[in-house]
């Protein structure tokens, strides 16, 4: 009762705090039978329980993300997302204006690793490994900014990088052979490697690098 009485009046007297969220991204967040499941909802599920309210998640594309928030659409963000400079500045990863910025409350700490098929036929254990050939991501996400980085870094072997709407996307390509690798949060990778085609399909290559922090 009296965190409820220090919410703004209009989650009083609503009693639902609308979350914006990419349900494509298990464990983090995915959709079964109709319904948003995960981390991130249960962890909304527990802080509605504390707040008196109801977390409500609703599906949307990653990348638009920040703007349902600044336009009002949610109230908060709950999706994995990256606590980054660029988006408390209003950022988006090519430094271009998106808004005024966002606060973030972090709560997890992840580094990175590289998803690739089972068996790993090309050898992949950095991200330099991967100069000359072809790699699938998720638009939007800081590992999309990863490989433009290291695109720059294979100078003339270059780095050819196909950009999709949801990570799942990406994934498929990449288990169809149309892609060498996919860049995703290291406890993403390593749920995907474990459940996809029965643990057939991929397998997590290297080490898990450039670890950071979660934010709401």
């Amino acid at each position: 009762d009296s965190l409820f009485s220090k919410l703004p009046q209009k989650y009083q007297d609503s009693k639902v705090i609308q979350v914006g969220t990419d349900a494509s991204y298990a464990p983090m967040e995915q959709t079964e039978d109709g319904k948003i499941v995960g981390i991130d909802p249960d962890l909304g599920a527990a802080l509605g329980e504390k707040l008196g309210v109801t977390f409500k998640f609703t599906n949307g594309k990653f990348d638009g993300l920040i703007t349902s928030l600044q336009t009002g659409r949610s109230d908060i963000v709950m999706s994995a997302m990256s606590d980054t400079k660029a988006r408390q500045g209003g950022l988006d990863d090519k430094g271009k204006k998106i808004g005024k910025g966002v606060d973030f409350v972090d709560y997890y700490t992840s580094g990175s690793s590289l998803l690739v098929k089972k068996g790993n036929p090309k050898g992949v254990k950095t991200l330099y490994d991967l100069c000359g050939q072809t790699v699938a991501v998720q638009r939007g996400t800081i590992y999309e900014d990863a490989f433009k980085k290291q695109k720059t870094a294979c100078g003339s072997k270059g780095l050819t990088i196909q950009p999709f709407d949801t990570d799942a996307e990406a994934q498929a390509r990449g288990e169809r052979g149309g892609a060498v690798a996919d860049l995703d949060d290291t406890p993403v990778a390593a749920y995907i490697a474990q459940k996809s085609g029965n643990g057939k399909d991929f397998e997590v290559a290297g080490s898990p690098a450039d670890a950071g922090p979660f934010g709401i």
